[in-house]
């Protein structure tokens, strides 16, 4: 069998064009969003549809009662509806429900960060979306120190993902 030159070549770009970005690569630029309506503590909906979901946190469930609904409304007071955000994406570029990961930024403050840092989130690191873990990591580190938001009154008494897999009792 004669091969060209060039076939392995060619057989190898192809192969490689859907894997996305190398680790460690430039991920594609933030895109922006309108925010439309906001679900809950981490997810919210963009004007042109797309559902999204804040990657590197969790936030209380509205069926916990007191802690799900000032989550939300913590969202809801640094990303408004109304506002355009730039949504920039990880590794991973949706969950296992369709919704677009994302970090989301408005100006220059990371949404995902402020949450945390305010006391309103947990770190939540799923890999491989782990490109501000850190970062996160040390706002939830000062965040309970602070006994800010939630970590004030036990508002993380039972963990979003505990109340998920029923651990925890009845909503506050």
């Amino acid at each position: 069998m004669i091969r060209h030159p060039l076939a392995g070549l060619l057989a190898g770009a192809l192969a490689l064009q859907g894997c996305g970005p190398a680790p460690g690569s430039a991920a594609s630029p933030p895109s922006p969003c309108v925010v439309e309506r906001i679900a809950d503590g981490d997810t919210f909906t963009c004007r042109d549809g797309r559902k999204v979901r804040l990657i590197g946190i969790d936030t209380p469930e509205l069926g916990q009662g007191a802690p799900g609904r000032l989550a939300r409304e913590a969202l809801a007071r640094l990303a408004p509806p109304g506002t355009t955000v730039r949504l920039e994406g990880d590794a991973a570029p949706r969950d296992r429900y369709g919704r677009a990961l994302a970090h989301v930024w408005s100006g220059s403050r990371l949404i995902n960060e402020a949450l945390v840092l305010e006391g309103w989130a947990l770190l939540y690191t799923v890999p491989p979306n782990v490109k501000y873990a850190e970062r996160l990591e040390r706002a939830q580190k000062k965040a309970r120190a602070a006994g800010a938001g939630l970590w004030e009154g036990g508002g993380f008494a039972c963990s979003p993902a505990d109340y998920r897999r029923r651990r925890c009792g009845a909503a506050p």
